[in-house]
């Protein structure tokens, strides 16, 4: 029967704190703060009305999967399944880093999305944006600050 733990010969890096001890170490701890504006970002998207669908659907295919790809790394740091793998802090910075550019082209065509349909369109259709949008100014505040957070988290990982 196969032991369910890595062996001793692990890769798994050392200073990897688990548990609870994960959410009060840098680079880990942008891990909730990245998800919390995550979740913010895409919900306030599907609140929205869709003006643009292709930039406001790459919006959502950026925050949505992000959001998901980012939990999915929380849970492998917290049950160990990184101890198996040796280039996972590659990994973790790459995605990361790469995120954070997507994230970052996201947060500027939902800001170029509000300004043309600020400009072009009925003006009904801006202000729901805007209700939805102190959604719109909250999601870009968010937006960028998710971006700051995965960019963050990219250069700690990297530099730790």
């Amino acid at each position: 029967m196969a032991s369910p733990d890595p062996p001793a010969t692990s890769y798994a890096p050392s200073d990897v704190p688990s548990g609870v001890a994960l959410f009060l170490t840098i680079p880990f701890a942008f891990f909730l703060p990245e998800l919390i504006f995550g979740f913010l970002v895409w919900t306030m998207v599907a609140a929205t009305h869709i003006v643009y669908p292709l930039l406001q659907g790459w919006v959502m295919y950026v925050s949505l999967t992000s959001f998901l790809i980012s939990l999915m790394f929380l849970l492998s740091y917290l049950f160990g399944f990184y101890k198996r793998f040796e280039s996972w802090r590659v990994l973790d910075s790459l995605y990361h880093g790469t995120t954070g550019i997507l994230y970052m082209s996201a947060a500027v065509l939902q800001v170029h999305a509000t300004i043309v349909s600020e400009k072009l369109l009925d003006p009904r259709i801006y202000y729901i944006n805007s209700a939805a949008s102190s959604l719109s100014t909250s999601f870009q505040f968010f937006a960028f600050i998710a971006t700051l957070l995965y960019i963050l988290h990219a250069f700690s990982i990297y530099y730790h």
